[in-house]
C-alpha cells in the first residue's frame, strides 16, 4: 500500500533532520575547539614529525558526515514542501470547482422558483420548472453523497456489505442498470465475460465504480460513446478492463488521474463539469476490495482503458 505523507508527518521529518544537523554541527565544533586547544598546549613539546603522522581526521570527517545529513535533510525538506504545495493547488481547484459545482443548481432553483412566486406562470411551465428543478436538488445531492462517502470511506466508517457474486452475472446485471441510469443507447456498451469467477464485493460500492468510469467516459468523449468491457479470469484474479472511445489521455496525465482533487484540462472540451473526486473514489473502492486500478491510453485521440483487478473468491450461497 502506498505511504500516506501527513502533515504530523512532513514536520517530524523536517525535526528530526534540523536536530541531527545541529547535532552534527555542534559535535564537529567541539572536537575541532577541543583538539585546537589541546595542540595549542603541548604544541611546543610535540614533534611536528609526530604531529604531521598520526593526524587526528575526525574534523574532517564529521564535516563530510555534516555535509551528507545537510544535504539529505534538504532534499526531504524541499522533497515534502512540493508535496504540501501540490496538494494545495489541488485543493485550492477542488474549493474553486466544488463552488461552481453548488453555485450552479442552487442558482437555477433561485430563479424558478422567483419566477413561480412573482409571475403567474402557466401549469405546463409549472411543470416544466418542477422538473428541472428536481434535476437540480438531484444533482446537489448527488455531490453531496460524493463527497461524505469518501470521507466515510477514507475514515473506514462505513463498513463494507462483501457478499460472493459470479463475476460475468454481476457485472452484467450493473452495465444494465447504468445503461439505463445514463438513457444510453442499448449498443452503447460491448460486455464480454470469457471465464466464469467469483468475486467478493459490495455491490453496492462497486456500482458506483461502474457508475463513475461511464460518466468520465460520457464526458469525456466527442462523438458517440462506444464502451468495451471485457472480463477475464486468471489463476487467482479476475481482470475488468472497461474501454472508451473517447479524446484518451496522454502519458504525463496518466500517473496523476487517481490522485484526490486531480482533474484533466483539456481544451477539446473546456466544460466538463467535476470535483476531482471521481477517480479517487474509485480507486480507494478498489483498494478496499483488496484490488487495484491502472490506466492505459496510446495518447490524445486513441480512447483510454481502465483495468480493474481483484482476487477471485470461493463460490459461496449468495444472501439476497
Amino acid at each position: 500500500m502506498r505511504k500516506r505523507y501527513s502533515l504530523a508527518y512532513n514536520l517530524a521529518i523536517f525535526i528530526l533532520a534540523q536536530i541531527v544537523w545541529l547535532a552534527l554541527l555542534g559535535l564537529w565544533i567541539y572536537w575541532y575547539v577541543s583538539n585546537y586547544l589541546i595542540f595549542e598546549k603541548v604544541g611546543e613539546k610535540v614533534s611536528p614529525q609526530i604531529v604531521i603522522d598520526t593526524p587526528n581526521v575526525f574534523p574532517f570527517v564529521g564535516g563530510i558526515v555534516l555535509l551528507v545529513g545537510l544535504s539529505f535533510s534538504m532534499v526531504l525538506i524541499f522533497r515534502h514542501l512540493n508535496v504540501q504545495i501540490r496538494l494545495t493547488r489541488l485543493y485550492d481547484n477542488f474549493i474553486a470547482n466544488i463552488t461552481h459545482e453548488l453555485k450552479s443548481p442552487l442558482s437555477s432553483l433561485q430563479l424558478y422558483l422567483e419566477t413561480l412566486n412573482s409571475r403567474n406562470v402557466p401549469p405546463e411551465k409549472q411543470k416544466e420548472f418542477l422538473e428541472q428543478m428536481i434535476k437540480d436538488t438531484t444533482r446537489l445531492q448527488k455531490l453531496i453523497s460524493t463527497i461524505l462517502e469518501i470521507s466515510a470511506l477514507e475514515s473506514r466508517k462505513n463498513k463494507a456489505q462483501f457478499e460472493v457474486y459470479d463475476c460475468c452475472e454481476i457485472i452484467s446485471l450493473l452495465l444494465n442498470e447504468s445503461v439505463e441510469q445514463f438513457r444510453l443507447k442499448t449498443d452503447a456498451i460491448d460486455f464480454n465475460c470469457e471465464n466464469e469467477a467469483n468475486i467478493s464485493i459490495d455491490v453496492n460500492a462497486f456500482k458506483m465504480v461502474i457508475d463513475n468510469l461511464i460518466d468520465n467516459s460520457i464526458k469525456y468523449s466527442t462523438g458517440d460513446l462506444k464502451i468495451s468491457v471485457s472480463v477475464k479470469t486468471f489463476l487467482n484474479k479476475v481482470e475488468i478492463q472497461f474501454t472508451d472511445n473517447g479524446i484518451g489521455i496522454i502519458p504525463k496525465e496518466q500517473k496523476n488521474i487517481f490522485q484526490k482533487f486531480y482533474r484533466i484540462y483539456d481544451s477539446d472540451i473546456p466544460n466538463v463539469k467535476g470535483t476531482g473526486l471521481g477517480l479517487y473514489w474509485v480507486k480507494e473502492i478498489i483498494r478496499n476490495h483488496k484490488g487495484k486500478i491502472s490506466v492505459k491510453s496510446e495518447g490524445k485521440g486513441k480512447g483510454t482503458t481502465f483495468i480493474i483487478e481483484l482476487p477471485t473468491a470461493k463460490k459461496t450461497k449468495n444472501k439476497k
